[in-house]
């Protein structure tokens, strides 16, 4: 850690929150003890504050004391973390219709947020200062993981709305003190991306933030530019906001020349988790419960792919209880090698409507087309959408290395395998995949209703 670093980890940042009234830096500090805590007393730390967190909701949150005395649940009651299944799954349908029931009557400040809505359906909730303090900790205990710190120099590749609206003077100062840039990516044009890669090398980052789709469109241009980034002294690549898939990854290892860290989380569920050095994908047990169920709400197996719900455990304001926020995962019931007592999942699998549906009802993880595009040579972009259950179109980019004759008889071999015999593929040469309205990128798109997939069950490789 250079000098400067130390003086804005310790002393900078610090400040900056306790004048926000943010309690972030005594979090952190609690949270780097208790990663080291056995996996049974952090289990009993979870269980302690979970009672006083639904104890607190049953007294000042109107929908949630009507629900548990209906219910007959006693939060000081519950014996364990498994009792929350006796609670009805929390949805974005019922956070809009019972917004004000959902409002905690206790004196805390708050401020009203907002998702980015990249599903089609922005989402609205109260947030506090405390819960905030909980999530920015989080995030900087896991980026401590790698060796970097707050005060490093950071390249954020960003395109959301919401941050690029509230770029005003106070948080370029503050950024810039920090050692921050953005590089707005918006709009990812041959241009743009030249400018970002030039930005890259003046700046000389420690480390990368952002969406691995804008990351690795980057990599792929300097590599096909011939322009160096593997000497520039990156440390990590931090990638958030969407599913880091396996190609993506390898992508940006080879041209970074730098780890790659994958995060999950969202502004409506809090940090969920963080990857180690050591590949453990640790959840953050001490302020989120992430249970992995059916589509009845009933909890599955670790190894199974279902539906993420999460209780945090610091949004009394505004709880959020069992909320199932659209995505499917797998729990592992190991523990990493690093030593950390924290819970782990084994796979994040990503929105549930990017999943794909099979003629036989059965459910297609992305994954599975997704290792034959990265491994075809010439692709270099694609994006997957299921119109209907007997119809899909595939997006390609390609250069001239492609072979349009055995490649396309290979993917729809592929497809006939995986989706059914009787489901057409259409093939669309393209010159760019365009980004959602959030900035995003998806790369596999089911227009299949969601009632479809719900009603589908399990899921398949």
């Amino acid at each position: 850690m250079d000098i400067y670093t130390s003086f804005a980890a310790n002393l900078l940042f610090p400040l900056h929150e306790k004048l926000k009234k943010h309690s972030t830096t005594a979090v952190k500090l609690e949270l780097e003890r208790s990663q080291w805590l056995p996996a049974e007393q952090l289990r009993a730390l979870q269980l302690a504050r979970l009672r006083e967190f639904l104890s607190d909701c049953a007294a000042h949150v109107p929908y949630y004391r009507d629900l548990f005395r209906a219910l007959d649940f006693v939060p000081a009651e519950i014996t364990a973390i498994s009792d929350l299944a006796r609670l009805p799954v929390l949805t974005k349908d019922v956070i809009r219709r019972d917004f004000d029931r959902l409002r905690s009557s206790a004196p805390e400040a708050v401020r009203l947020f907002s998702t980015t809505g990249s599903t089609g359906d922005p989402l609205r909730f109260n947030i506090s200062k405390t819960r905030i303090s909980r999530d920015v900790a989080a995030k900087w205990r896991a980026t401590r993981w790698w060796d970097v710190d707050i005060g490093d120099r950071e390249m954020v590749i960003w395109s959301s709305p919401i941050e690029l609206t509230r770029q005003d003077r106070v948080k370029q100062v503050r950024d810039w003190l920090l050692r921050t840039r953005l590089l707005p990516s918006a709009t990812m044009s041959p241009t743009d991306m030249d400018r970002f890669i030039a930005e890259i090398c003046r700046f000389r980052p420690k480390m990368l933030f952002g969406y691995p789709s804008s990351m690795t469109l980057i990599a792929q241009r300097a590599e096909q530019q011939g322009v160096p980034l593997n000497q520039l002294g990156i440390k990590v690549a931090f990638c958030t906001a969407e599913r880091l898939y396996p190609h993506q990854a390898d992508v940006l290892q080879r041209v970074f020349g730098c780890p790659v860290a994958n995060g999950y989380g969202g502004r409506d569920s809090g940090f969920i988790a963080h990857a180690c050095p050591q590949g453990g994908m640790h959840i953050t047990a001490e302020d989120i419960v992430v249970e992995i169920v059916d589509q009845q709400g009933r909890p599955v197996p670790a190894g199974v792919p279902g539906d993420v719900v999460v209780t945090h455990l610091y949004s009394s304001c505004f709880p959020f209880v069992r909320y199932r926020n659209g995505d499917v995962a797998v729990l592992d019931d190991g523990q990493c090698a690093c030593g950390r007592g924290l819970p782990l999942l084994k796979e994040i699998h990503g929105r549930s409507n990017d999943v794909l549906l099979a003629e036989d009802g059965s459910v297609v993880l992305a994954i599975a087309f997704a290792i034959v595009l990265r491994d075809m040579p010439g692709v270099n972009g694609f994006k997957l959408i299921q119109e209907t259950l007997s119809f899909c179109r595939l997006q390609l980019v390609t250069d001239a290395s492609f072979r349009p004759s055995a490649s396309e008889q290979e993917l729809r071999s592929t497809f006939r395998t995986r989706l059914g015999a009787g489901v057409r593929l259409d093939i669309e040469y393209v010159e760019t995949i365009e980004a959602e309205a959030s900035g995003k990128y998806r790369y596999v798109e089911s227009k299949v209703s969601q009632q479809q997939v719900a009603q589908a069950g399990g899921c398949t490789s």
